[in-house]
């Protein structure tokens, strides 16, 4: 049975939340301040955290630091009232694989939870996937990005976002259908995706890749470059 920790200073939040993912038949924790999770972490397995950011006796930052310093693989949501494309930005760079704003859908969280989940527990007999498009190596199950054999480290959001975008090299993928194909569900934010575009390029860059991330304007995305 997954086990989820809901962390968020406000009992009401964290009832809510809770509620509804015990109807899910999955396994809730909760802590209402950075420091109760971290004591949570150390003390139990936890497959995904439900994270709010703006707390008292340690913020939802210092958590996910924690996560990167012990190299957990604990699979993180935000869920803040703090809407400025910076913090998505801060959050996502520390290792977050999604990010809500308050308020939100319980049922929409419920959907990325099983979506977060499906990415890391895939049903699948298939042997370990690799994707090769010219000089790049998608290795997805380790969720690694090799360019000219200099190794990226990814999140599962920006693996499932490669993925797609090597499986479909010079052609569009619009806004919906980057949500429907990675996050699985049928609303998209354009906030979280040019956050994660610009995480993309940044890696490319980073390597001195020939590859890029364009922005088709109104419409979507595409990985596009040498020998296209």
């Amino acid at each position: 049975m997954e086990q989820i920790l809901v962390v968020d200073d406000d009992p009401q939040i964290r009832e809510v939340i809770r509620t509804h993912i015990e109807q899910s038949g999955m396994s809730v924790l909760e802590a209402e301040s950075g420091r109760q999770a971290i004591e949570r972490l150390e003390a139990e397995r936890i497959d995904v955290i439900i994270l709010d950011l703006m707390m008292d006796d340690r913020d939802g930052f210092e958590v996910l630091r924690y996560l990167n310093a012990r190299r957990l693989d604990t699979l993180t949501i935000v869920v803040s009232a703090r809407r400025q494309e910076q913090d998505k930005i801060d959050t996502l760079g520390l290792g977050a694989d999604d990010y809500m704003t308050k308020p939100f859908s319980p049922m929409e969280l419920m959907a990325r939870i099983r979506a977060v989940l499906r990415r890391r527990y895939p049903v699948s007999n298939h042997p370990s996937l690799v994707i090769r498009l010219n000089h790049l190596i998608l290795e997805v199950d380790n969720y690694s990005l090799l360019v000219d054999n200099e190794k990226i480290p990814l999140t599962y959001v920006e693996c499932g976002l490669m993925q797609l975008f090597m499986q479909n090299p010079d052609k569009v993928m619009t806004k919906l259908e980057i949500y429907q194909q990675v996050w699985q569900h049928e609303r998209y934010d354009d906030n979280n995706l040019s956050v994660y575009m610009s995480r993309l390029r940044k890696h490319l860059e980073r390597a001195q890749s020939t590859w890029e991330i364009q922005t088709v304007r109104g419409v979507g995305y595409r990985l596009t470059g040498a020998g296209i």
